[in-house]
């Protein structure tokens, strides 16, 4: 089993605070396998963690969070930008166009732009996978739904911790039966859905500080993205 972070964020993130070179060392440091640092709208960082991953002896996976029109998608595996507000489908294309994984985090959090307020549960389920425990929760119901819709309709399921800072890094695994560290044998586990997941709620105190020191990264961002 490999344990792999399929969320997190590097301060390329507009809501982001620490460096590549931070997040690296804290999944080294808790004794991951995998990461893939899923930028919002960004992927410049993601790509340079993938180059650099095997220096802290683990797998690197580029990829992004795409902010589509009816809200957030990650994409695991790709390498050239995918657009931000383009239609949920669209971006589903623009993602497996690239050989990537579409993984639909936080679908049921309306306020951190769920998609699942805004397309159909078919059209959801169209995703590889459903992220169905984010560690950034504060009931943890959005992840008992997520949970719920994913093996009601068989998909994949990833979790992740949400890290806008390096030292939560960790706080949700997704573990992978792969037949191969590699970025390709780990992404093709997750597509025959050889996962399971294991998480634990980011402190509020962090969550709080997390928000906080985005917010007027996130009023810029608002004024450029209003979808």
């Amino acid at each position: 089993m490999l344990r792999a972070e399929l969320h997190c964020h590097s301060s390329l993130s507009y809501d982001g605070r620490d460096p590549v070179e931070m997040v690296l060392a804290q999944a080294d440091a808790v004794g991951l396998d995998v990461v893939a640092i899923t930028d919002h709208d960004e992927i410049d960082a993601s790509l340079a963690a993938a180059n650099r991953a095997e220096e802290y002896g683990l797998v690197g996976i580029p990829g992004m969070e795409v902010t589509s029109e009816a809200g957030h998608i990650l994409a695991l595996g790709v390498e050239e930008l995918i657009p931000p507000g383009l239609s949920f489908v669209e971006t589903l294309d623009r993602i497996r166009d690239q050989g990537g994984l579409a993984v639909v985090p936080h679908p049921f959090q309306r306020s951190r732009h769920g998609v699942a307020s805004h397309v159909s549960e078919e059209t959801l389920a169209r995703a590889d996978a459903v992220e169905v425990y984010n560690s950034r929760l504060f009931t943890g119901r959005s992840n008992r739904t997520a949970e719920t819709f994913a093996a009601s309709r068989d998909l994949p399921m990833t979790a992740g911790s949400d890290a806008h800072i390096a030292e939560m890094v960790g706080q949700a695994v997704t573990e992978i039966d792969a037949d191969e560290r590699t970025p390709e044998a780990v992404l093709d586990a997750i597509r025959a859905g050889r996962t399971s997941v294991v998480g634990k709620r980011t402190p509020w105190r962090i969550s709080i500080r997390q928000f906080g020191g985005g917010v007027k990264r996130r009023l810029v961002r608002a004024l450029s993205y209003p979808f």
